[in-house]
């Protein structure tokens, strides 16, 4: 060990940082060998601390060992002695993953023999400055001396950025001369905006140019990838069959209904897919009979083309069990898996033994793979393993395992991570597909996982997987969400590697976005209070279905003697601040034109008051009062349920927040019926799922449960008002 940190420490590396790299072998071990090699290119000579420092990161950064020699004999010679070179090389080399280089051409993209006189940088700079006199004369030391730098890094790739930043400076300052006080001053600060990019909405960012992918045919560009002899002949043969297309999948289990974590996914993959004129696939990943049943695949399917995408072609992963088989018994043939007896417990942890099993006969091994398909082994008794180490150390994962089912038998294929995918499709020659990872999307007040979703609905704490308190996509379209509102949501959340956890306000504040624009206005009355107009002639009065925009439209309700207001617009005794319906203090009526006064006030047994008698005269014959309230008039009954978050803590699922479990923290008023509301007739031909503004009220939606006699309204979110306004 000390042999190797003094190697090491040789190439200019301190001791610490030395001894740093011995815990990782395989970096130690590559950089020993580029030592190595550069020690027989010097000979005598040593390695200096420059060409040292470029080994150490050509080491750390280079994927593909087998130009290890190539990358080295260029630094020692110092064909290559800038970060931005080696940056340059590795780029090449990743995209070039042929077995001869042309040098050439790589020598040419980084910059190889090329020199950058001082006379060059000048001149340069002086066109570059020439360009911006007029913009630096007037705004002196304010101006982004950035786009200064940045044009001439762009001019002079190759040259030295120190020696092109002191010209830069030199030149601005020979054109301005010192900094004065003016100069000196702070920039006062710019409110910031939101500027959409080449006018493009938040979707098309995320579809498009947010998401920096592979091109087709260049997935060895991938991070990760690995490289066989076969690679590019396979990308090619692929790029014949796909003609170039884009290709992605969505390939949800069909055992559970689709949450609004899987909305984020459905976006990623058909909005990629859309956004490249590309394709996307809805396969379904059923390999667990005993979970699946028919109505997940029903309702997967209409909640992505609910969103708003249509697959180019529904699959199944069932659909390729023979082949699936077939490639195993390849991979037995090629002395890479073998079928192992070690039980399911014997295979838990780290550092787990090699399985006694695994240098088994190939014609052994194929011998007990078919009887494992013809049911002659219990469940758990054998799995075929594959002959390799993952990247968190564990050894030979499963591919195979013994499952029985009711609907079928068979050797249910496991799933893969992304290196054992690499791996696996390597092995058998087989194009092998980019796989992308990215976090996933939680909610806090929630859970969305279908164990715990299950158990709700059968302790009767929700109905069933729609219901509006819950956020699986069914339960949001129930309680009236807009697609669009939930496609913007995951578009603001954006593509992140790291889990991500949102709170629910910003989802309804998309959700208002949209239903402020395309929901028509109507007056509904949650907690009715009777009014007779006692000197109205009856007659109708039209509203406008947006009053932003009354051209998209309008309605005409009655307006009779007898009208109804909300409990919470009348007060009998006067409080400070409050605006609306006294004895001693008229009120308008919204769209009316009318203007009302108490004259009597009229009480039940109990002493509530029941209804007021009132007069009326044209708000253009009397002062404006200070306040507008909603009302209706020969109405429709109804029934209106409001939700509020199904679960009183942040983190229901978290012991330290919720010690006794999630099923304690519900809470008890995360449901309100309203049996006897009552809304004005212009909602009466409303369909299931017509969303609606209940003005001064909240957004609604029609729900299923709606029949020809009575409608019922789930409030889908509140208006975003004041919340002192009273």
């Amino acid at each position: 060990m000390a042999d190797m940190v003094s190697i090491f420490m040789s190439i200019g590396l301190n001791e610490q940082k030395a001894k740093e790299t011995l815990k990782n072998e395989a970096l130690s071990s590559t950089l020993k060998k580029a030592i190595e090699q550069a020690r027989g290119l010097l000979g005598s000579a040593s390695i200096d601390k420059t060409a040292g420092t470029m080994l150490y990161n050509m080491v750390t950064r280079l994927k593909d060992p087998t130009r290890l020699s190539f990358l080295t004999e260029y630094i020692i010679t110092r064909k290559i002695n800038s970060e931005l070179q080696l940056s340059a090389a590795l780029d090449f080399i990743k995209s070039h993953p042929q077995e001869n280089l042309d040098r050439l051409e790589f020598e040419a993209a980084c910059g190889v023999g090329v020199v950058v006189t001082p006379e060059q940088i000048e001149d340069a700079v002086e066109l570059i400055i020439r360009k911006h006199k007029d913009q630096l004369l007037a705004e002196r030391y304010r101006f982004n001396m950035g786009i200064l730098m940045g044009e001439a890094r762009t001019a002079l790739k190759w040259a030295d950025g120190k020696i092109v930043k002191n010209e830069v400076d030199m030149q601005v300052l020979h054109l301005l001369g010192p900094k004065t006080e003016a100069d000196l001053e702070k920039k006062p600060k710019k409110k910031k905006t939101v500027i959409l990019q080449n006018g493009k909405s938040l979707m098309e960012q995320l579809r498009g140019e947010a998401l920096k992918f592979h091109k087709p045919g260049e997935n060895y560009k991938t991070e990760g990838y690995v490289v066989t002899p076969n690679t590019m002949n396979l990308l090619k043969k692929h790029l014949e069959e796909t003609g170039g297309q884009v290709r992605t999948r969505f390939p949800p289990e069909p055992n559970g209904i689709l949450h609004i974590g899987h909305a984020k996914a459905i976006n990623f993959n058909f909005g990629y897919a859309k956004a490249n004129n590309g394709i996307c696939f809805l396969r379904y990943d059923d390999t667990n009979p005993e979970k699946e049943e028919e109505k997940y695949f029903t309702a997967i399917k209409e909640m992505v083309e609910w969103l708003g995408y249509k697959p180019y072609a529904v699959t199944h992963a069932s659909d390729q069990f023979q082949l699936l088989y077939d490639l195993a018994v390849d991979l037995i043939r090629r002395g890479h898996a073998y079928v192992c007896h070690q039980r399911g417990e014997e295979l838990k942890g780290h550092n787990i033994p090699p399985s006694p099993w695994r240098e088994r006969p190939v014609e052994e091994s194929l011998l007990l793979f078919d009887r494992m398909r013809k049911g002659m082994f219990a469940e758990g008794e054998v799995t075929l393993r594959m002959k390799m180490v993952m990247e968190d150390g564990k050894m030979d994962p499963v591919a195979y395992r013994i499952k029985y089912t009711t609907s079928r038998t068979h050797c249910a294929p496991k799933s893969f991570r992304r290196s054992s995918y690499f791996w696996l499709c390597n092995a058998l020659d087989l194009y092998c597909p980019v796989q992308w990872e990215y976090g996933r999307l939680n909610l806090t007040y929630t859970v969305v996982s279908k164990r715990k979703i299950i158990k709700l609905v059968e302790t009767g704490i929700v109905r069933d997987w729609d219901d509006p308190r819950l956020f699986t996509l069914t339960a949001l379209r129930r309680r009236g969400f807009p697609p669009q509102a939930i496609n913007n949501f995951c578009a603001r959340v954006g593509v992140t590697v790291a889990q991500t956890t949102m709170e629910p306000h910003l989802l309804e504040a998309c959700v208002r976005e949209v239903l402020n624009d395309t929901a028509p206005r109507a007056m509904a009355i949650l907690e009715p209070l009777k009014v007779t107009i006692t000197n109205l002639c009856p007659n109708k009065v039209l509203i406008p279905d947006f009053p932003a925009n009354e051209a998209k439209g309008s309605h005409v309700v009655p307006f009779s003697k007898t009208i109804f207001i909300e409990q919470s617009d009348f007060r009998e005794v006067m409080e400070k601040g409050y605006k609306r319906l006294t004895p001693d203090q008229p009120v308008g009526l919204r769209h009316a034109g009318y203007v009302i006064s108490v004259q009597r006030v009229i009480k039940d047994g109990c002493g509530k008051v029941c209804e007021l008698e009132v007069t009326c005269a044209s708000s253009d014959s009397v002062e404006k009062p200070k306040a507008f309230i909603h009302w209706v008039s020969d109405p429709l009954r109804c029934e209106v349920r409001l939700y509020e978050s199904l679960f009183l803590h942040k983190n229901p699922e978290d012991p330290a927040e919720v010690p006794a479990g999630f099923l304690s923290d519900i809470n008890p008023n995360s449901l309100t019926v309203i049996g006897s509301a009552l809304v004005d007739r212009s909602v009466g031909k409303a369909k299931v799922f017509d969303k609606f503004q209940f003005e001064r009220v909240g957004y609604f939606s029609l729900d299923p449960d709606s029949t020809s006699e009575k409608l019922v309204f789930n409030r889908t979110v509140t208006l975003k008002e004041d919340p002192g306004k009273i």
